[in-house]
């Protein structure tokens, strides 16, 4: 299916396909044990113009919105979903500044991020994850700057990012709206990074704390305004959950191909696996939910690159059921390999360690249920 995408938005999937094949397939496995983050595939994507796709021209970017981030992080995600994080990873930490940046913080950071310096967004904490309003990081204004102290936790790119959009708190006894959104850079003095964490899967992108003691911010880096912090940061969710559908679409996608190829190469009673029926109805049952989650992400990308108002609900159910797909074909997909699908000399259990994470991040799939119950619920009170 071509899901009506534009000539230029085709050359950007084939481009990144490309990339994701030649570049990053053959150096997946050894990015997941040496667990270092892929400078050389950020250059490579920085080089294809690929980077800052979704960064308006005007700001050094490609000029393309959603959708055309989206392709690139589910090519990208098809070949090695941690590697990708680099590229999707530095999409959440800008989407704020595109979203609410003034015109002087867009044209000081939006064309360096184009051309390959990596962003990261701040917001989780080890008392504040899926309750995001229980932060604790906060900032205090003392002349011309503002004093940040906290810990982020569960960073992606942490370390690695020269960008953090970050969310503090400006007035606890507002509660959510006394949080406030700041830029803050590596180097500035007060901002400290914790161990790299080890994980489960997405070992080739970097997790870390982000620790702020004393941080000295310019008051020029508060996105919008005070108090505007957690509108901010759900905007930008609105924004990105399709990136990370677009994520768990691809490495669903991926373990699929993995999967069929096996199938027609493992002899067993004399002939290919993939002639007998339970695999192939295995397969096309996997295969047909990924073109629902595809048809479903692209759908969703499409509404907010349209402006629409409102699109919190579509942002979750795409996450919602993308990582849930990419969950139960990857798992699925291992069994076909059986039980060479276990050992770690075939790529596949890679792909099942790398979905499931994300069905966590950028809001576990029960909070999305949440966010979905309760858009339908306020829409059924309009009717009214």
């Amino acid at each position: 299916m071509d899901y009506l995408l534009t000539e230029q938005q085709v050359m950007i999937r084939d481009l990144a396909r490309k990339v994701a094949r030649e570049k990053i397939k053959p150096i997946a496995a050894k990015y997941d044990e040496t667990e270092e983050f892929a400078w050389d595939i950020v250059k490579v994507l920085v080089d294809s113009d690929l980077f800052g796709v979704y960064i308006p021209e005007a700001y050094g970017g490609f000029g393309g919105g959603v959708v055309d981030m989206c392709l690139v992080a589910e090519e990208l995600s098809r070949a090695c979903g941690g590697i990708a994080l680099g590229f999707a990873g530095t999409g959440l930490g800008t989407f704020p500044i595109i979203l609410y940046g003034s015109e002087e913080q867009k044209k000081k950071y939006l064309p360096a991020i184009a051309k390959g310096r990596v962003a990261a967004f701040c917001i989780t904490e080890a008392e504040a994850g899926s309750d995001a309003g229980s932060i604790r990081t906060n900032a205090r204004k003392e002349g011309d700057h503002y004093i940040l102290n906290g810990t982020k936790q569960w960073i992606t790119n942490a370390g690695e990012a020269e960008v953090y959009t970050v969310i503090a708190m400006t007035d606890k006894t507002k509660g959510a709206r006394g949080a406030s959104a700041f830029i803050v850079e590596k180097g500035m003095k007060g901002i400290d990074f914790g161990a790299k964490e080890k994980k489960l899967g997405i070992r080739a992108s970097a997790t870390r704390e982000v620790i702020f003691t004393d941080c000295k911010v310019p008051k020029e880096n508060l996105i919008s305004k005070e108090g505007m912090g957690f509108i901010v940061a759900m905007k930008t969710f609105d924004n990105s959950r399709p990136g990370v559908a677009a994520q768990a679409l691809g490495i669903a996608q991926g373990a699929l191909d993995l999967a069929v190829e096996y199938a027609r190469k493992r002899i067993q009673f004399g002939q290919p696996i993939s002639s007998f029926q339970a695999i192939q109805h295995m397969m096309a049952d996997m295969a047909t939910q990924i073109e629902a989650a595809r048809a479903l992400v692209y759908a969703t990308a499409r509404m907010v690159d349209s402006g629409a108002k409102s699109v919190a609900k579509e942002s979750a159910m795409a996450k919602m059921f993308a990582s849930d797909v990419a969950m139960k074909v990857t798992v699925d997909a291992i069994q076909i390999f059986g039980g060479y699908g276990y050992m770690r000399d075939y790529p596949i259990e890679k792909y099942m360690r790398d979905a499931k994470i994300t069905q966590i991040y950028e809001g576990t799939n029960q909070i999305q249920r949440n966010v979905i119950a309760a858009n339908l619920i306020k829409e059924s009170l309009k009717g009214e």
